[in-house]
């Protein structure tokens, strides 16, 4: 598909529909390029432009449906965005409190920003004809269509999960809650919390993890009290069980591997302050330059190690590990909720070589880990070849590893903890410890 350029001149809708456009048509992630458009607008329309796309990513099929049935003949070329502005219009009269006159009105406007100036009357068309055959009310039969999935996704999660797949369908839909973890160097959780109440921040402690608070209501998270001062990481609750599962011990040596953006690194080091020497360590130099500005807000200081994880050769200095959180390279399905581009960016034949570079990755792992140490693997997927498979095809290649159960209910066959979307308000993820026997 053609790259079309971001319009010219700022326009709220043109840009949203850019941003779709990239993301559905060239596979860009919407990090990138929500970032580009916006550096051309303000806080309240940038907000604006992520809600917007993001709801438009997990609807897609439905739109597209509606778009079909609407649209006499697929627009191409250069003219394709105009496509992705319509169903961005149709976004925002059926999932919106954006007002018909706006939605039609300035989506119509905005054709002329994507160069379609002579298809603005194709865009009013479609969004009257929209609301006049009133095609919202309409039920959508097809379970596809509904799920917001792209098919291959639909059909692993009914096959993997026939009992837990409307929930897991309907989670990865909805707006994730705002998780923070507490920095104990820092401030003490019952601190934290006096300074939100006394701001009127509405939050939940749960029971289940000793440094978290979830916000109830969204925040603009530099705005909360101590951000600056680095008295709070923002992270999720599943990502927050990693410090605590691997358990370092005062005086050892610790390996946070593929570790950007550095969420985990920082809790392993609050969680034991007395490491000889905790290293950060990811292939992409980009990126850890997100770690460097998180621990240095934090205050935190870990070995930040640029290296290809699956090579040790090339960067291992010989001295080995006690501890090692492996959190490989994933298809990332268990957070689609919180990145909903995932769901289009990834593709089928992505999962094999994903489980391929995981394999490579552990195994490399298992070189440089002391006899008697422990290895923590973790993905942020819910599919079982990227986990479970992958940890008992692991346990069948290395004798000398010993799986140690996390939660009742693993298996042999099944080892490690599969956490789901939505349970527990975390996102999807999975664990699995294992020890390096030292006979």
């Amino acid at each position: 598909m053609k790259s079309i350029p971001l319009p010219k001149q700022k326009n709220l809708r043109a840009d949203c529909a850019w941003v779709i456009y990239q993301i559905l048509e060239q596979g860009r992630s919407s990090r990138d390029v929500l970032a580009r458009v916006q550096r051309r607008h303000n806080a309240k329309d940038n907000a604006w432009i992520q809600e917007m796309s993001l709801g438009v990513l997990r609807q897609v099929p439905l739109l597209q449906s509606w778009l079909r049935t609407l649209l006499d003949r697929p627009l191409k070329g250069d003219k394709k965005a105009i496509e992705h502005l319509i169903m961005l219009g149709l976004y925002q009269l059926t999932f919106t409190r954006v007002s018909e006159h706006a939605a039609v009105g300035e989506t119509v406007n905005a054709a002329s920003y994507l160069g379609g100036i002579k298809l603005k009357g194709l865009v009013n068309a479609i969004l009257r004809n929209f609301t006049r055959q009133e095609l919202a009310s309409k039920p959508i039969e097809d379970p596809v269509i509904q799920s917001g999935m792209p098919k291959w996704l639909f059909k692993l999660i009914h096959q993997h999960y026939p009992d837990h797949a409307a929930d897991i369908l309907h989670n990865s839909n909805q707006p994730a809650p705002l998780w923070l973890r507490v920095n104990r160097h820092k401030t003490t959780l019952a601190a934290f919390c006096e300074s939100l109440d006394a701001l009127n921040v509405s939050y939940t402690c749960p029971d289940t993890h000793p440094d978290a608070v979830i916000l109830t209501k969204r925040h603009e998270v530099t705005a909360l009290p101590g951000f600056s001062q680095g008295w709070f990481a923002v992270q999720d609750g599943a990502a927050q069980l990693a410090a605590p599962f691997l358990s370092a011990q005062p005086g050892e040596r610790i390996l946070d591997c593929c570790a950007a953006p550095g969420g985990k690194t920082g809790h392993i080091i609050e969680q034991c302050s007395d490491l000889a020497q905790c290293v950060a360590l990811d292939a992409d130099d980009s990126r850890l330059a997100r770690v460097k500005e998180n621990m240095a807000r934090l205050d935190h200081n870990p070995t930040v190690l640029c290296a290809d994880a699956s090579e040790p050769d090339t960067w291992w200095d010989g001295s080995y590990f006690d501890r090692i959180l492996l959190d490989a390279p994933c298809s990332a399905t268990g957070v689609i909720r919180r990145h909903p581009d995932i769901r289009w960016l990834r593709k089928p034949a992505d999962i094999e070589a994903l489980t391929q570079l995981q394999a490579k990755i552990f195994d490399a792992m298992w070189t440089v880990l002391k006899p008697g140490g422990t290895l923590v693997y973790a993905t942020c997927s819910i599919l079982p070849a990227e986990n479970s498979e992958q940890v008992a095809q692991f346990l069948s290649r290395h004798p000398d590893a010993v799986w140690q159960p996390l939660k009742e209910g693993e298996t042999e066959d099944a080892p490690g903890w599969q956490i789901l979307p939505g349970e527990q308000q975390m996102d999807g993820f999975y664990y699995a410890r294992l020890v390096k026997s030292t006979g």
